[in-house]
């Protein structure tokens, strides 16, 4: 994501980046967040005033907002915090540790373009860990950071330090992460989160901030998708523009310029780009991820939930879904339940036709059949919608490849999915009956 600042007459470019903490408990992510905000002087004076207890800050407090996260030491809901350096700006997501708000965790990544996972050097690689590293897999993030924290207590030595790195680097390269950056960190004390410190001079690396600083931005317009989902049809019908008809939302991928030929799924009617608005000014091209007013050449039936896409590279249009999904809701997925499917804009009813597999965190394995998926469960699924839709495989656009299933009954969210097949495959997980007779998405 990308925000053009006018300073002087060049104009200069700085890039915002989102990313999310996960760990296990007690790890220190509460810590490295407080240390990241404190130490690049994010944090305001009364701030710092109100988590001093005995003269010295608790910099896990600057997150750990409600009351129950204050009593327990731990931390429960997703905390946002938003800060800023002279060379980039920063949303910052600090999630939960505990396997029963593993769900929260998968909220706090599903926007993330880098995940910081931390470790505790005295345990090394646990099984939330991996749960973590597997969700950030899943959910496609493009940087992947491991963090060994504590440092100082086992006494700053090289050796502990590259045994986990080199375990969590292994695991990641199975579950198709392209690349971890490690650093060895303590948070309590500051070193490597911002400044180096003194006790690790065999880390020749970046502190946590500079990597930060430079890692390049996940989403920006190079995607080669393009992809508009419409969230509004503007329609003033003022004297002033009494014919105006304009298809608003947020570019999800790539860029749109006047003079496209473009299709509206899931009609497939195909048209050209007439004209483009941004804040009440036409503009030649926008991109990713302005928010923007489409005009069409032609009458085209354009309704809220529809998605714009060059014809050339449109997504396909289905009502045969097969995805990896999360489980977060507390009562199990099954085979056979009806749902409503959220897309974008678009809600449509659906039913879960199987749940081919399920992901062992500790093997990669797929089991296949395993006859449900609760909570905080990660499966292969097949889904049948009522109504066809334009759907991406979310390693392509994880904007439009990405869905939510939801309870019709009460409007919980039950899972949150991934269409496509390509973390079971790279899991090596079994071809199932569907995938034999329908192919692999």
């Amino acid at each position: 994501m990308t925000i053009t600042v006018e300073r002087t007459a060049a104009s200069t470019e700085i890039t915002l980046l989102r990313l999310a903490t996960a760990g296990s408990v007690d790890d220190g992510k509460s810590t490295l967040v407080g240390r990241l905000l404190h130490d690049s002087k994010s944090v305001l004076s009364d701030q710092l005033k109100s988590i001093s207890r005995t003269g010295t800050p608790d910099l896990a407090l600057l997150t750990d907002g409600l009351r129950a996260e204050r009593e327990q030491g731990i931390t429960i809901d997703v905390a946002y915090r938003y800060f800023a350096t002279p060379r980039r700006r920063f949303v910052l997501a600090d999630t939960p540790g505990h396997v029963q708000y593993t769900r929260n965790m998968v909220t706090g990544a599903s926007t993330a373009e880098l995940t910081i996972v931390l470790v505790d050097a005295r345990h090394g690689i646990v099984e939330q860990t991996r749960r973590h590293a597997a969700i950030a897999a899943l959910l496609r993030v493009p940087h992947v950071v491991l963090a060994v924290n504590k440092m100082d207590l086992v006494g700053y030595a090289e050796k502990a330090f590259a045994a986990v790195a080199d375990e969590f680097t292994a695991y990641a390269t199975r579950l198709g992460v392209p690349a971890v950056t490690a650093i060895p960190v303590s948070a309590l004390h500051g070193d490597n989160v911002v400044e180096a410190g003194t006790h690790m001079d065999w880390y020749e690396g970046p502190t946590v901030l500079e990597h930060l600083e430079t890692v390049p931005s996940g989403h920006g317009p190079t995607v080669r998708l393009a992809r508009l989902p419409v969230q509004y049809v503007i329609r003033p019908q003022t004297s002033e523009h009494p014919d105006y008809r304009g298809y608003a939302g947020q570019i999800a991928a790539g860029s749109f310029h006047v003079g496209q030929e473009v299709t509206v799924l899931p009609s497939g009617r195909t048209t050209t780009v007439a004209g483009i608005d941004v804040l009440g000014e036409s503009v030649g091209r926008a991109r990713a991820p302005q928010s923007v007013s489409l005009r069409l050449a032609d009458q085209v039936d354009v309704s809220r939930g529809d998605l714009i896409a060059p014809a050339a590279s449109a997504p396909r249009v289905t009502q045969d879904i097969r995805a990896m999904v999360c489980q977060v809701a507390d009562r199990p997925l099954l085979p056979g339940a009806r749902v409503l499917l959220k897309h974008g804009a678009r809600t449509v009813t659906a039913m879960v036709r199987d749940i081919a597999s399920r992901l062992a965190l500790d093997s990669l394995a797929l089991h296949p059949a395993p006859g449900s998926l609760v909570t905080n469960e990660i499966g292969h699924v097949v889904i049948r919608t009522a109504e066809a839709l334009p759907i991406d495989d979310y390693a392509d656009c994880r904007r439009t490849g990405s869905f939510l299933l939801i309870d019709p009954a009460d409007g919980s969210t039950l899972a949150a999915g991934m269409a496509g097949r390509a973390f079971a495959e790279r899991a090596g997980g079994p071809r199932t009956p569907h995938d034999e007779r329908d192919g692999a998405r």
